[in-house]
C-alpha cells in the first residue's frame, strides 16, 4: 500500500501534504494511469490519519483530474493523455468532420439573446454574478486610504508607470505566489481599469491580423469586445473538459482566451490532461497563446483553488488575467495581467508610452490592503458568507416542491450553479414569464453563440446578489414559473 511521510509538512494541513504527495507521484509516473489507490479507510489507517483527511485529498486531485472515481470500485489515477467527450457541444460530431459551422465568425440573429427592457422592475435577480456590496470593507478601506494620504502625499502626484506601481505588483505577486503557486515577477504584471482595457492592450500588441478564439458558451461581452477591436473572433466549442481539441485544431485561431479553473457559466473545471494538450497546442506554433481568464479562482467553495495553468506553462505560452472586481466590489476597476517575459519587453518597447488608467491613489491603497492581509481575510470571509448563501438556497430548494423539478449541478465553485428543470417550456418561453413574474433569470442556452449545440432547460443561478431573507421567496417565484 502506499505510504507517505507526515514528519514535514511544513505549513500545509495534512490533506494538503497527502494530495501534494500523491499528485507528485502522478507526474513523476510513480503511480501509472489506472493503478488502482487504495480505499479511504484503508488508506487514512495504514497512514495514522483521519478518514476525512483522505476524502478531502481525494477530492481535491479529483477536482484538478489527476484521478477519478468509479461507483463502488474505487479511485484510479487519470491517464493525463486522455480526451473527453463531446458534452456542451453535443451536436459537434468526428464522424462528421465537414461540419465546421461552429468555427465560423459570422454573426446570426439570435433574437432570443436581447437584452431585459431596462425600465423592467424584478422582485428578485438570479442573473447578477457581481460580488455583493454590502459585504465591502468599508472601514479598512477608509483607515488605509488615510494612511496612504498621510505617508505616500508625494508619491501620489507622480505619474504611475504604464504597468502600475511596483507596490502593487509586487504586492500580486507575492498573493498570487501564496496563492495561486505561481512565480511570477513583479516586472510582468501590467495593472489597468478592468480587463476590457487590457483586451485592448493585448490587441494592440498582437496586432489585429491575429484570430481570437473564445468558448462557446461563454460571456459574450469577451467576443463583443474582441469585435468591436476589427479582429477575427471565433467561437469554439466546449466539451466535458472545456474547450474542444478536435475543434480548436481544426481551426485557425493564434489566441485563445478561456477559463480553465471555473468556466462560467457551464462551471467546468479543465483537467490537468487537458491543460498539458492546449499548452502543447501553443508550442506548436510561435503566434500562438493561451489567455488564461481567472476571474473567479478565489471563490471555490470545496477544496483548493484549482492551480492555474499559467503555474505549469514552461513555454512562455499563457497570459495570466485576474480582477478585484469580482472580489471586492464592481466599482473596484482595478484588473491585472501576467505576461511571459518576452511579451512583457515587447510591451514595454511598442506601449510603454500608454498611462496607467488606474489612480495612484487606489493603488496605494489596495497595494496596503494586500500586503496587510486583508485581502486574504477577506477572501476567507465572503467564502464562508457565499457558501451560507448556497447552502441556505439549496436547502430551501430541497424542502420546497421545486425540488421534484430540478436537478442541481456544478455548485462548488464561483457564485452560481446550474439548475436543470423538468419544463416542456421553451427557454425563452420560461424566462418571459419569470419576468411577468417579477424574477430575472438567465438559462444556458443564452451564453450560446452557435444555438444549434446549445443545451435547453438549464437555469444559470446566481445567487451573489440574493438577500437572505428573499430566498424563500425566490424558490416559491421560480416554482410556479415551472407549472
Amino acid at each position: 500500500m502506499l505510504t507517505y511521510s507526515f514528519d514535514n509538512t511544513g505549513s500545509d494541513s495534512l490533506y494538503e501534504h497527502l494530495y501534494k504527495c500523491i499528485k507528485n507521484d502522478i507526474l513523476s509516473g510513480e503511480l501509472a494511469p489506472d493503478y488502482k489507490l487504495p480505499s479511504k479507510r484503508s488508506f487514512a489507517k495504514n497512514l495514522g490519519i483521519s478518514t476525512i483527511t483522505v476524502e478531502n485529498a481525494y477530492a481535491q486531485l479529483i477536482a484538478e483530474g489527476y484521478i477519478y472515481s468509479l461507483p463502488k470500485k474505487g479511485y484510479y489515477v487519470t491517464d493525463i493523455a486522455a480526451v473527453g467527450q463531446p458534452v456542451f457541444a453535443a451536436s459537434y460530431s468526428h464522424s462528421q468532420p465537414e461540419n465546421t459551422n461552429f468555427l465560423s465568425a459570422a454573426h446570426t440573429s439570435l433574437t432570443f439573446s436581447k437584452q431585459p427592457d431596462a425600465n423592467t422592475s424584478y422582485q428578485i435577480d438570479f442573473s447578477t454574478n457581481h460580488a455583493s456590496g454590502a459585504n465591502f470593507p468599508f472601514y479598512t478601506w477608509a483607515k488605509l486610504m488615510k494612511e496612504v494620504m498621510s505617508d505616500c502625499s508625494s508619491e501620489l502626484l507622480t505619474p504611475s508607470p504604464a504597468a502600475g506601481i511596483l507596490e502593487l505588483r509586487e504586492a500580486i505577486a507575492r498573493h498570487l505566489s501564496d496563492f495561486r503557486g505561481m512565480k511570477v515577477l513583479p516586472e510582468q504584471i501590467i495593472v489597468g481599469a478592468g480587463t476590457e482595457y487590457l483586451y485592448g492592450l493585448l490587441i494592440q500588441l498582437f496586432g489585429t491580423d491575429q484570430t481570437f478564439a473564445v468558448e462557446d458558451p461563454g460571456y459574450s461581452k469577451i467576443r463583443m469586445i474582441y469585435e468591436s477591436h476589427g479582429v477575427d473572433c471565433l467561437c469554439l466549442p466546449l466539451d466535458n473538459e472545456g474547450i474542444h481539441m478536435a475543434a480548436l485544431s481544426a481551426c485557425n485561431a493564434d489566441i485563445l482566451h478561456l477559463s480553465p479553473s471555473h468556466h462560467y457559466p457551464t462551471g467546468i473545471v479543465t483537467p490537468v490532461s487537458r491543460r498539458y494538450e492546449l499548452l502543447g497546442w501553443a508550442s506548436k506554433e510561435p503566434s500562438r497563446y493561451i489567455i488564461e481568464d481567472d476571474y473567479d479562482s478565489e471563490f471555490r467553495l470545496l477544496g483548493k483553488p484549482i492551480p492555474s495553468l499559467q503555474s505549469i506553462d514552461v513555454m512562455n505560452k499563457v497570459i495570466y488575467m485576474n480582477t478585484f472586481t469580482k472580489s471586492l466590489a464592481p466599482t473596484i476597476r482595478i484588473s491585472y495581467m501576467v505576461l511571459p517575459l518576452p511579451l512583457m519587453e515587447q510591451f514595454n518597447r511598442r506601449l510603454g508610452f500608454y498611462s496607467c488608467t488606474v489612480s495612484n491613489f487606489e493603488q496605494y491603497t489596495l497595494a496596503r490592503f494586500i500586503r496587510e492581509g486583508h485581502f486574504e481575510k477577506h477572501i476567507n470571509r465572503m467564502r464562508i458568507y457565499y457558501r451560507n448563501q448556497r447552502d441556505f438556497l439549496i436547502s430551501a430548494i430541497k424542502k420546497s416542491p421545486l425540488d421534484a423539478l430540478v436537478t442541481i449541478q456544478e455548485k462548488d465553485a464561483g457564485l452560481h450553479f446550474l439548475m436543470k428543470v423538468d419544463t416542456s417550456m421553451s427557454d425563452e418561453q420560461l424566462t418571459q414569464k419569470a419576468k411577468e413574474a417579477g424574477l430575472k433569470i438567465t438559462c444556458l442556452s443564452q451564453y450560446y453563440f452557435h444555438r444549434d449545440i446549445a443545451v435547453n432547460h438549464t437555469l444559470v443561478i446566481n445567487y451573489s446578489a440574493l438577500k437572505t431573507d428573499t430566498i424563500a421567496k425566490a424558490v416559491e417565484l421560480l416554482y410556479q414559473c415551472l407549472i
